[in-house]
């Protein structure tokens, strides 16, 4: 269950807060300002960890704009209902929807592995002048503007690092044509995203990923499975046998476009198995019954080997009650990723997801 999403005194925000609290169980600030806060999601945690080695620390894609206009709910501000992502209580992370700005975050600019590998070199001598210039204007000016110039100095050595991990990975970067731009058919603008996210596990610049399949109260229609309707007045069924049936088709669609995704894990070596041996991914929506806005008896999918920590093929139904922080808290065990506080709502972890015997 996700008890952080229910309005616990505030108004309407049904959406807004199954997203802004999906990954971290914690109940999100109810205002229309730039005053946003929430908490730091199980993706950041794992990205603080696992990312310490990576160029990218996390991979955050959309497939939905994030300046949908109107498409928010009164008294929140769209900024929670655009990302799931949250660097800290109140930095949200942007998604990224297009195609080729993901292409070159993670293979650069150039055509060739060489020409990426020198454009990383050019970038790197540009910030080694930005961050001496940043480094004298901090010792100059005020204490209010000293703290601006230090934020972004961090965000410079960051992008820094990045450089400097590309170049010491031995790691053949793929061969790649550079997107255009994003597709105009759904499951083509789905499948490049999951391609690059697979490319970019396979060359290890990154090993954390969030996506957003849809975005909340999105008005996307499903032509191409012969559904023009929307998505979210569908959702809105009221038990209607023929809206239902068209809701389950159009969620056996997104798990198809996932399945495939799960395929493209599955076939390139990594150690003793696949990718997708060695992977852990949740896949899952923040309502169960749409109609009602309920935020429990959620549908959840724990998929891959996890190294072979992770018993699959299980169908599990915990209590109403069970906080899904729990799973999130159990899955980054999983990964080897250790919390000393839980996480948000967490009351502990679910004990038939412990590692295996013998693990």
């Amino acid at each position: 269950a996700q008890g952080q999403a229910e309005a616990l005194g505030d108004g309407n925000g049904e959406h807004t807060r199954a997203t802004a609290t999906w990954l971290n169980g914690v109940h999100p600030k109810e205002t229309e300002g730039a005053d946003v806060r929430a908490g730091m999601t199980a993706d950041q945690i794992a990205a603080a960890q696992l990312g310490r080695t990576t160029p990218l620390p996390s991979l955050e894609l959309a497939i939905d704009r994030d300046f949908l206009v109107g498409n928010c709910e009164n008294g929140y501000s769209c900024i929670y209902m655009n990302t799931i992502a949250w660097r800290d209580p109140t930095t949200p992370l942007p998604m990224e929807n297009n195609p080729r700005v993901v292409f070159e975050r993670l293979f650069g600019e150039g055509g060739s592995t060489a020409e990426r590998r020198a454009q990383f070199r050019k970038d790197r001598s540009i910030l080694d002048a930005i961050t001496d210039d940043l480094a004298r204007l901090r010792r100059e000016v005020g204490a209010g503007d000293r703290a601006r110039v230090t934020q972004y100095l961090d965000a410079v050595r960051a992008i820094e690092r990045r450089i400097q991990l590309s170049e010491q990975s031995d790691t053949e970067l793929p061969e790649l044509a550079r997107p255009i731009g994003i597709p105009e058919a759904y499951p083509e603008h789905v499948g490049l995203m999951f391609d690059l996210t697979a490319l970019a596990w396979q060359a290890d610049i990154t090993r954390v990923f969030t996506f957003m399949l849809g975005r909340e109260l999105n008005g996307r229609a499903y032509p191409e499975i012969g559904i023009p309707e929307s998505h979210h007045g569908i959702s809105h069924h009221r038990y209607d046998p023929l809206k239902l049936a068209k809701l389950a088709k159009i969620n056996t669609y997104h798990v198809t476009l996932f399945r495939g995704f799960l395929e493209t894990l599955a076939s390139p070596p990594d150690g003793d198995g696949s990718l997708l041996d060695h992977s852990l991914l949740l896949y899952g929506a923040s309502l169960s019954d749409s109609n009602k806005h309920l935020h429990y008896d959620l549908p959840l999918m724990l998929v891959g080997g996890s190294g072979g920590h992770l018993k699959g093929g299980r169908h599990l139904v915990y209590p109403r009650d069970t906080p899904m922080t729990n799973l999130l808290v159990s899955q980054l065990d999983k990964a080897g990723v250790r919390l000393d506080d839980g996480l948000g709502d967490s009351t502990g972890r679910l004990k038939e997801l412990v590692p295996l015997a013998g693990v």
